[in-house]
């Protein structure tokens, strides 16, 4: 059966459809030995050989894995940095299973970050539409105002004049000037949180991710990381919308 050469990177766990899309445009996928660009290219996968940088991938060699990293500073949201920095996929240890970031934490943020090779997954969690929550802890410059929070809450004009969505910020505590609150979001524009606290004034002086959809953070240390069960899996695909098969 055929199917969109981008639906097949997916189920190889390569990335979103959306990534491996950007991957076939930028000339990094070959079928047969043909560098393929056109992204309504179709194939069946089981009459010809699809490479990725080089590399035979093959959907049914996949055992599909997602773990739970507490992402330390310092980190690359990468699976390879050209500027030879620390990335994310150096800090899992799980020998014979390629994995891939879930969207993005800035070099200094650190907390829950999610790597797989479940193009699925990946999708969802990814996708515009699907409005994932993601919770943050923000360390704050200054005391900020129960108005400035209201605005925060109601969604705030960052700097190149995108109105970002409503979220939900409580204050946690207040200590030496600074602030800290807990804020939810449900978008993934670049720099998000550390833009939006800009916005009111209030810099961003540590940042840390501590829950995604029903998915939290815990006592996973920092560096450490744990494979998903099934059922969270399973849970977290509920989460971003569409109907999920129980596989067993």
């Amino acid at each position: 059966m055929e199917e969109r050469l981008q639906k097949y990177l997916a189920r190889c766990g390569i990335g979103s459809r959306r990534k491996c899309e950007e991957y076939i445009a930028q000339g990094l996928v070959a079928v047969d030995g043909e560098v393929i660009t056109e992204l309504g290219y179709k194939i069946d996968s089981g009459k010809v050989t699809v490479t990725f940088r080089g590399r035979e991938v093959k959907a049914e060699d996949q055992v599909l894995t997602t773990v739970m990293l507490n992402k330390p500073a310092g980190y690359v949201t990468t699976s390879h940095d050209q500027f030879g920095r620390p990335h994310v996929t150096q800090l899992v240890n799980l020998p014979g299973v390629r994995l891939y970031p879930v969207g993005r934490l800035d070099y200094q943020t650190t907390g829950l970050l999610l790597l797989t090779n479940d193009g699925d997954l990946t999708y969802r969690l990814t996708h515009p539409g699907h409005r994932v929550p993601k919770v943050y802890q923000a360390l704050i410059a200054g005391e900020i105002t129960s108005e400035e929070i209201r605005k925060l809450e109601k969604g705030v004009v960052l700097e190149d004049g995108f109105r970002t969505s409503p979220a939900e910020v409580r204050l946690v505590s207040m200590k030496s000037g600074n602030s800290k609150i807990e804020i939810t979001i449900y978008e993934g524009k670049n720099h998000q949180v550390r833009r939006m606290a800009k916005a009111v004034g209030h810099p961003v002086l540590r940042l840390k991710r501590i829950q995604e959809g029903g998915l939290r953070l815990g006592t996973l240390k920092e560096g450490e990381y744990r494979v998903l069960s099934e059922k969270e899996i399973r849970d977290l695909k509920r989460e971003a919308g569409g109907y999920v098969r129980n596989e067993r």
